[in-house]
Formats: C-alpha cells, sequence, structure tokens
C-alpha cells in the first residue's frame, strides 16, 4: 500500500512539474512577444475575449480588436526593453509576471501579464500597460 501512495504521489509531482514548465515557457513567450512588440506572437495565445488595460483604461477587446489596440500601442510606444521584476504562480493553473516596459523615448510602463490554463492551454486572461 505503501508503494502505491508513493507512486501516486511521484505521478502526480511529475504532472505538476509538466505543467508548471509549460506555463513558464508560455509566460516567457509573451513576455519576449511584448519585448518585440511582436502581436501576432501574442495572438496565439488570445481567448475569445481578451482584457487589455492601457494607461488605467480597461476594456475587453475581441481578439480582432485586440490586436489592433496592441498594434497601436506599440507604434506609439516602441519596446527598448522589458524587466520582469516578479514572476510565478497565482494559483495552481494560472502563471503572472510583473515588470516594467521602458519605450525607446524613455516612457516607462508597468506591465502585468496574467495567464490562466483552460483545458490544458494557456491563454493571455489580462494585460496591462500602465504609466
Amino acid at each position: 500500500m505503501k508503494k502505491f501512495y508513493k507512486k501516486a504521489l511521484l505521478t502526480v509531482a511529475c504532472f505538476m512539474l509538466v505543467v508548471a514548465a509549460q506555463a513558464q515557457s508560455v509566460l516567457e513567450d509573451v513576455v519576449n512577444a511584448v519585448r518585440n512588440s511582436n502581436v501576432a506572437a501574442l495572438e496565439k495565445y488570445y481567448d475569445n475575449i481578451v482584457p487589455i488595460t492601457i494607461n488605467n483604461t480597461q476594456s475587453a477587446y475581441s481578439r480582432t480588436q485586440a490586436s489592433l489596440v496592441l498594434k497601436d500601442f506599440f507604434t506609439r510606444n516602441v519596446p527598448k526593453e522589458v524587466t520582469i521584476l516578479n514572476s510565478g504562480s497565482a494559483t495552481a493553473n494560472s502563471q503572472f509576471a510583473i515588470g516594467t516596459l521602458t519605450t525607446t523615448s524613455g516612457v516607462k510602463f508597468n506591465l502585468y501579464v496574467l495567464l490562466k490554463s483552460k483545458d490544458n492551454l494557456f491563454f493571455l486572461q489580462e494585460l496591462r500597460l500602465n504609466k
């Protein structure tokens, strides 16, 4: 009986590590997409509705609208550097990153990214860019 519990615990632990590694990889992809103004790379992680906050104005956009809003933002605010200050798991099925986006003109935005798992895939649950 002890062997069964050990194997079950080991199996669950391995599964959680795989999920955590996948989430971290997705989070890195999203942060790199922001760093490179790559809206097409961000689109891979859109759900049907994409909540975006820019300068404390929050809206929920369709996938197409979200891409247009972000393309416009990155055209006006070309990223020079993205620095992640903190990242991790908010819950068992979500990942977050908090950092700073510095533009080529020197303007700094606080960056917050939240990803949530749905059907074993991670989706952009929230993106905030505030001065």
